[in-house]
């Protein structure tokens, strides 16, 4: 049962392990949403996320035969840096199974925290498996990354310091992968404030929670495809899901390319790294339906390697007609470059790659094929750029631009 006692034990008890993330108000999405929103950043933890509150808050309830054992869980990543750096707190064993699927980064770290790591399976329920069958086998005491009371009530001891901050909080948005973050922070808010609203905000192509609501019971997804690999679960908890129905006001679902653009929002306007999974909340902002309201968005991790950083800014570039490729045929003589590239210059077009393919045609009128990839302000300059180009005689065509940052 998570009470409000427990809560406060935890909070107490997580002091230990985790940095205070205080509560950055946002003039960008307060403008841009008609909200006072203020960013919950656990991206700024020791280990990158929350999970080490959870993680460690149930390790500290073992008894000393139990942790004795060696402790394994499963994990995309976040919850795996958790249990590391909490067992490593300990001088307890950790195995740790992760999908294949999971950035470099995170097992990176996991493994520098001292735990064995296992890569197993595409997605967490594949690893989470596995992970029940060693721990069964070798006497290892599971810990759970998130269908479990007490490492709900640590990940809850977010929305304690929510309070302890901004008392008049009206809402809460929180990121759902299995159901416990939201479980626990949900459960506390409610306890401290029955009239505060908690939303939950999942991927859609991993809306395990929003499609166990509505059947009134815990369903599986036969398969989920998200970039938000942390929150990438095809069953969310049955133990902490009658906390989700009690105390969860809505759920919201988000497109994978609603999280590319609120990733360069971040990078630009907060100069913060967030996980797409954090990223969640935010891209949640301008689907509320409500004005003036005082809006904390959890950000629950930042642990991205660069590789996949690097692919994010450019798909957001592109998305926000900041980097376009247009393709066009030119005849094949002296000076049709340099005519292009002055029409590109004289509206402010930058330039930054270039491919000249004379074997396109044996057409010598038009036998060259140039493409160009440049820097724009927005899609209202990537327009002006290609009528530019029309209203030379040329007929540029969009195409897919190459990864400038690879």
């Amino acid at each position: 049962m998570m009470t409000l006692e427990k809560f406060e034990e935890a909070a107490e008890l997580v002091k230990k392990v985790t940095l205070r993330t205080k509560l950055i108000y946002s003039d960008y999405f307060s403008d841009s949403t008609g909200n006072k929103v203020y960013l919950k950043p656990e991206n700024m933890q020791f280990t990158g996320a929350y999970k080490v509150r959870g993680a460690y808050y149930k390790i500290s309830t073992l008894s000393e035969e139990e942790r004795n054992k060696g402790l394994i869980t499963a994990s995309a990543g976040n919850h795996a840096q958790g249990v590391a750096y909490a067992a490593k707190m300990y001088n307890a064993k950790a195995v740790i199974v992760m999908p294949t699927t999971t950035p470099l980064i995170k097992v990176n770290r996991t493994k520098g925290y001292g735990a064995e790591v296992i890569l197993k399976g595409d997605v967490y329920d594949d690893a989470c498996q596995y992970a029940l069958k060693l721990a069964e086998e070798k006497g290892y005491t599971f810990i759970h990354p998130f269908d479990d009371e007490v490492v709900s009530t640590g990940q809850g001891t977010i929305a304690m310091e929510i309070f302890q901050e901004l008392p008049t909080v009206d809402m809460i948005l929180v990121p759902i992968g299995g159901g416990g973050l939201a479980a626990g922070v949900s459960t506390l808010a409610k306890l401290l404030n029955p009239n505060i609203k908690v939303i939950g905000v999942e991927p859609m192509g991993a809306n395990c929670m929003q499609e166990s609501l509505k059947a009134g019971h815990v369903t599986t997804l036969h398969s989920v495809e998200t970039i938000a690999d942390g929150t990438a679960v095809k069953t969310p908890g049955s133990t902490i899901f009658p906390y989700i129905q009690k105390n969860i006001d809505d759920v919201l679902v988000i497109d994978d390319h609603e999280l590319i653009v609120s990733f360069l929002d971040m990078i630009e306007n907060h100069k913060m790294v967030v996980e797409n999974s954090g990223l969640l909340t935010v891209a949640a902002l301008k689907h509320l339906d409500c004005k003036n309201k005082k809006v904390v968005s959890i950000l629950s991790g930042g642990n991205m390697d660069v590789i996949t950083v690097s692919s994010i800014v450019q798909h957001g570039l592109i998305q926000r007609g900041r980097i376009f490729t247009v393709s066009v045929l030119l005849p094949d003589r002296p000076g049709e470059l340099v005519n292009v590239a002055n029409v590109i210059a004289a509206n402010q077009g930058n330039v930054i790659r270039l491919d000249h393919n004379q074997f396109v045609s044996i057409n010598r009128n038009s036998a060259v094929e140039l493409t160009i990839t440049m820097e724009a302000f927005g899609h209202e300059h990537k327009d002006t750029i290609v009528k530019a180009l029309k209203d030379k005689g040329y007929n540029p065509k969009i195409v897919q631009p190459k990864n400038t940052y690879r």
